[in-house]
């Protein structure tokens, strides 16, 4: 009877082993698999348009995987890793979109509050019937992409907000517009009664667990900080602006925004404050085409056709005024969307998208500001081969 026992726990043991060895295998496999597919993204997009640096970042059912590509500099640069700082340029927007729905869930502020409400000084101007929200949307009256270069200090910043007068009606056109949403963070932070930078570094990247996100690089930090590049190859980072840090002043790592995308999609381990506060960023306000914008965010039904995440990313949505559907009551968050965000700086180009009903997510950051289209068709290839859903809606 022991020598039956003992024989039985050995099969079972060979059995056990087995079925690891079985499953590791099926890993490796998928593993393998996934890395040829970002390959395949990535290596001709980073060929063609001479991109240094790389690194790219996959989430799947909350299991994280990092391929990194190239160096954080041309020449003495070391090897991109996960921990690679980049620039992530208006993907900061979805930062200040989130601090700003926080301030509202703590009852700081409105998102229908008018503008001047938060700074006195704007008092008598259009901003006496601008909302935070048409701030937040792009929808305040046609804000230009860019401040004018006089605009060089809070001062003539005030000056400038006082003497501005909209081309449209506030919620009829979405502009899109870093003076836009640089003073809806700006104003946010004024309802919290600190300054935008310290709330960003130690309340919102803390309580989100980002520990290598910022927007002042610690000196400890500087050698990760990868260099950008122009297109014609010179080596540059950003430099300051007014409003930079809201509208396009974030630097942080693929690690890092892999674990924002997550909260993003699920808010696994956040408390609830938050929770509601990542949600909110997610609600519809105005519609352009087929995609939705939200606070920071933009979104488009799931699935999702390649042609109309390019058209809502063209230089037609980007850099003219568009007339708006506007959604009244706003759209509530939900999970079968396709959300995603662009963002640039004169040396650096990203892309996040995310999709929460499927709990898949890439992000791409690079060490130069290489076309908004090469961006979005290699992260839908990487998507469709991890959705077949979506593979076989794009063949239809």
């Amino acid at each position: 009877m022991k020598k039956i026992l003992t024989a039985s726990i050995r099969t079972l043991v060979a059995a056990c082993l087995l079925c690891g060895a079985t499953a590791h295998a099926a890993g490796s496999s998928e593993q393998g698999q996934l890395q040829r597919t970002v390959d395949a993204a990535i290596r001709p997009v980073m060929k063609a348009n001479h991109v240094p640096g790389m690194a790219v970042a996959v989430t799947v059912g909350g299991k994280r995987d990092f391929f990194n590509y190239g160096v954080t500099a041309k020449q003495g640069g070391k090897s991109v890793t996960e921990h690679t700082i980049f620039e992530i340029g208006s993907i900061s927007k979805t930062f200040t979109a989130t601090l700003a729905s926080y301030a509202q869930v703590r009852g700081n502020l409105s998102l229908s509050d008018k503008a001047s409400k938060y700074l006195p000084a704007l008092a008598g101007s259009s901003f006496d019937a601008i909302r935070l929200v048409d701030l937040g949307t792009y929808t305040a009256g046609g804000l230009p992409l860019q401040f004018p270069g006089a605009v060089t200090d809070q001062e003539k910043m005030v000056a400038y907000f006082r003497s501005w007068r909209p081309d449209y009606a506030p919620g009829t056109h979405r502009r899109y517009s870093n003076p836009s949403i640089g003073l809806f963070g700006y104003l946010a932070a004024r309802s919290m009664g600190q300054p935008f930078d310290d709330l960003m570094e130690k309340t919102l990247f803390p309580a989100l667990g980002l520990q290598q996100t910022y927007i002042r690089i610690p000196q400890a930090r500087m050698a990760d900080y990868a260099y950008g590049y122009t297109k014609d190859d010179k080596q540059v980072r950003v430099k300051p602006g007014v409003l930079d840090s809201e509208a396009y002043g974030v630097k942080t790592t693929a690690a890092d925004m892999i674990r924002y995308v997550e909260a993003n999609m699920n808010g696994a381990g956040l408390d609830q404050t938050w929770q509601r506060a990542i949600a909110g960023t997610h609600t519809g306000y105005v519609k352009v085409g087929d995609m939705v914008q939200g606070l920071g965010w933009e979104m488009y039904d799931y699935p999702t056709r390649l042609d109309s995440l390019l058209a809502g990313s063209s230089s037609q949505v980007v850099f003219e005024a568009n007339p708006v559907t506007r959604l009244d009551p706003p759209a509530l968050p939900k999970t079968n969307v396709l959300v995603n965000k662009t963002g640039s700086t004169s040396g650096f180009g990203a892309y996040v998208v995310f999709v929460p009903a499927r709990n898949i997510g890439i992000v791409m950051l690079a060490n130069k500001n290489f076309p908004v289209p090469d961006r979005l068709k290699a992260a839908y290839r990487i998507l469709e081969a991890l959705d077949g859903s979506l593979a076989a809606g794009s063949a239809r």
